[in-house]
């Protein structure tokens, strides 16, 4: 019995076949020369439009980086300062002698700095006159003492600011 259902489903599906509206269809297969022109198509013009980006951005970023290179800094040279430092109870005074500079984001900010000048060298001789020769010891030392004079500057010349303090010459008696 089972046979014969099998025998008459194999009559059902060859009838239908040629009837064709239930029989699968052959997949066409796309011939190889065909694909082979759509990929070196799909290369040249990925190759081409990566190369026009690289060219084309280079020059926009090279243009960009010209139109954003900042201003040289400008530089004032404080008068030499010389000072006794705080003596805790030691034998003799030592005196340290230092050359400033400061460095400043353009030229109208020396003009601007240049009336409040003696604010600036009274912040220095002030917090300088309290150091201990050990505050100074070490490169750590140094730094602190950079960043404490920034400081006293921005705050004496405010709303203005410097972009920092720098040595020219420190020498410890």
């Amino acid at each position: 019995m089972a046979t014969k259902k099998k025998q008459i489903e194999a009559e059902a599906a060859v009838d239908e076949g040629a009837e064709g509206e239930a029989a699968p269809a052959k997949v066409r297969k796309l011939p190889l020369k065909l694909i082979v022109i759509a990929a070196t198509a799909l290369l040249i013009l990925g190759g081409g439009g990566t190369a026009a980006y690289f060219i084309l951005g280079a020059k926009n970023a090279s243009q960009a980086t010209a139109a954003a290179q900042p201003k040289p800094p400008v530089f004032l040279d404080l008068p030499d300062t010389l000072v006794n430092l705080a003596n805790a109870g030691g034998d003799r005074a030592q005196y340290l002698k230092i050359k400033i500079v400061l460095e400043m984001p353009d030229q109208t900010m020396v003009q601007q700095v240049q009336p409040v000048l003696p604010r600036v060298m009274d912040a220095f001789q002030t917090y300088l006159r309290e150091l201990r020769p050990t505050d100074l010891d070490g490169s750590a030392g140094l730094y602190r003492l950079k960043e404490e004079l920034t400081r006293r500057v921005n705050a004496s010349i405010s709303p203005n600011r410097i972009n920092a303090v720098l040595f020219k010459e420190i020498v410890v008696q």
